[in-house]
């Protein structure tokens, strides 16, 4: 079984159940954005203010388009689907998860957004971020599981049953 790759908004609970998934599993975890973070030697919000947008999104494209492993749970940054090679990438590498949720459950979830390194372009709001990823979100997955409504553990079983179904 190759790996699984959790996409979705930030605050949609991907490194979080993606330790659990990947436990509940036997997989190895990465993040990417720590894998981000521990390249540069910077905080993602960091490497924005110093960097711009672009500038993140190419070493976000970079780390995601190199990596290299098996058996693991990935969980990526909300952004990843502006990074074609990278999300190309990993399509090959392993099964792509969308956690789908509401607008109005990602804007409760996301109160601190700047402790975040949220990337947003000059004049976004978060509306329009998540208008504009949504349909990326789900033209990059391989399975969109719908976390509406649903706890921790519940979400990471149904990701579990959906990613298996496809194997």
């Amino acid at each position: 079984m190759k790996n699984i790759v959790l996409i979705g908004m930030p605050g949609a609970g991907k490194s979080t159940i993606g330790v659990i998934l990947a436990k509940v599993m036997g997989y190895n975890f990465l993040d990417s954005d720590l894998l981000i973070q521990e390249q540069e030697k910077r905080l993602l919000r960091d490497i924005i203010s110093e960097d711009g947008l672009d500038g993140f999104l190419k070493i976000e494209n970079q780390v995601n388009r190199d990596l290299v492993t098996d058996h693991s749970v990935i969980a990526t940054g909300g952004s990843i689907i502006y990074c074609k090679e990278a999300m190309e990438h990993l399509r090959e590498i392993g099964q792509v998860v969308y956690i789908k949720l509401s607008y109005e459950t990602i804007s409760r979830r996301l109160e601190d957004i700047a402790q975040r390194g949220v990337v947003f372009r000059e004049g976004q709001t978060l509306k329009s971020l998540y208008e504009e990823r949504c349909p990326l979100y789900e033209q990059y997955a391989h399975i969109i599981v719908d976390g509406e409504n649903l706890g921790m553990e519940p979400l990471m079983e149904r990701i579990a049953q959906a990613a298996q179904k496809e194997y």
